[in-house]
């Protein structure tokens, strides 16, 4: 009898443990101890706005090179420019590939984007983009080591641009993943509750049906009035039912609001702006402010853009007085009457020619045009005595 029990016991050990492991085993387990199915970043769609607004952007910017003069840094216009602006990569733009490398420093790659830079000749034949999947990077006693499949590449024989650089590691990017992490989530079962109401919704109609009737205590009997009194085979026609065992009625389907989903979504919306630094409106809420894009180009834009400007300079140009620029001014919201009045100031003050004026607005060079114009009064300080006012008229 004894041996029997234990028998029993084992049985019901092993029961017990194939179950727990079969539970570790599924999905349930997975979502609960990981507090959900994993998503990344460039599969959020509010996340990939936002870095799409960067990477569209810097792309959309021409890239100078200028050269430190005595009199100020001019812009050099050489093959070497040309090649970095018009085709850095012989299967790209300049457009696809700085859209390509944004783009990946801020999702795929994690706040790290490797760009290899092959030589011909002593000159730059092609910048090949590495893919992000094959990246990792391996510390050493003097810095660090890039490991690219089987290859292993020294810093100062690749591009690498960060951005949001790690504590320890300065030299390596983090991206926005940790800080992100929650936002998606609740983004994400945003997204799973809308797709359930939409293929799912709550009932329009309500029927009080009297409890005591006899057809109302099976299933059967429910279907066999909901068939006899409900059901109607062509839309329009007035149902007829007996007053004395019904009471409809209509009430609104369950919607987005009523679970307060909507605002929800867009305290996200805005969280994931914000962490990006984009502006509401960019990403589908609010309405659009100049004022705050103009400040947005020229301090969340510019600062990632100087990080790969300053990348470009000190590994692709040896000349201690050449370095890339973007030209940001392109990207600010202006009006055709601010272009105009501005370009009329600086035109009256002998700061740019009419020609350069006409450039600003899209208009093509004129011969007669490069003089420079100014009114009488705008005089040198050193010639502000010889003014006839001052001397008695024509006298």
């Amino acid at each position: 009898m004894g041996k029997w029990r234990m028998s029993t016991k084992m049985r019901d050990a092993h029961a017990e443990k194939r179950s727990t492991t079969s539970w570790l085993c599924s999905v349930d387990a997975y979502n609960m101890l990981t507090a959900g199915p994993y998503t990344r970043l460039a599969d959020c769609p509010e996340v990939r706005m936002c870095a799409n607004v960067y990477a569209d952007l810097i792309s959309n910017m021409t890239l100078y090179l200028m050269q430190n003069t005595a009199k100020g840094d001019v812009r050099i216009r050489n093959e070497m420019s040309k090649k970095l602006d018009i085709e850095p990569n012989r299967l790209m733009t300049r457009k696809t590939f700085m859209y390509n490398l944004v783009n990946t420093l801020m999702l795929a790659g994690e706040g790290n984007q490797v760009t290899y830079p092959r030589f011909r000749d002593d000159l730059i034949d092609n910048l090949e983009p590495l893919r992000p999947s094959r990246i990792s990077f391996m510390d050493t006693d003097d810095g660090y080591l890039i490991r690219y499949g089987d290859k292993y590449f020294s810093p100062d024989e690749v591009l690498h641009f960060t951005i949001n650089p790690d504590s320890d590691r300065p030299w390596i990017g983090t991206g926005y993943k940790a800080v992100l992490k929650d936002v998606i989530k609740g983004l994400r079962q945003a997204g799973e509750t809308k797709q359930a109401l939409m293929e799912s919704p709550a009932p329009s109609i309500i029927v009080k049906v009297d409890g005591l009737t006899e057809e109302f205590a099976s299933k059967e009997g429910r279907q066999k009035l909901s068939s006899q009194y409900l059901d109607s085979s062509e839309n329009g026609r007035p149902w007829f039912i007996p007053s004395e065992a019904f009471e409809i009625e209509q009430i609104k389907p369950l919607t987005l609001n009523d679970l307060a989903i909507a605002k929800n979504l867009e305290i996200d919306k805005r969280t994931v702006a914000g962490i990006f630094g984009v502006p509401p409106f960019l990403v589908g809420v609010g309405d659009f402010n100049a004022e705050e894009y103009n400040n947005f180009v020229g301090s969340r834009i510019m600062s990632k853009a100087k990080g790969i400007e300053q990348e470009l300079t000190r590994k692709l140009l040896y000349s201690p007085d050449l370095y890339w620029k973007f030209n940001s001014r392109s990207l600010y919201s202006y009006s055709l009457s601010d272009i105009i009045s501005a370009g009329g100031a600086m035109n009256d003050r002998g700061a740019m020619s009419r020609n350069e004026w006409r450039d600003w607005i899209g208009m093509s060079p004129r011969e007669d045009m490069e003089e420079l114009l100014m009114l009488e009064n705008y005089l040198p300080t050193n010639k502000l005595g010889d003014q006839k006012k001052l001397n008695g008229g024509d006298e």
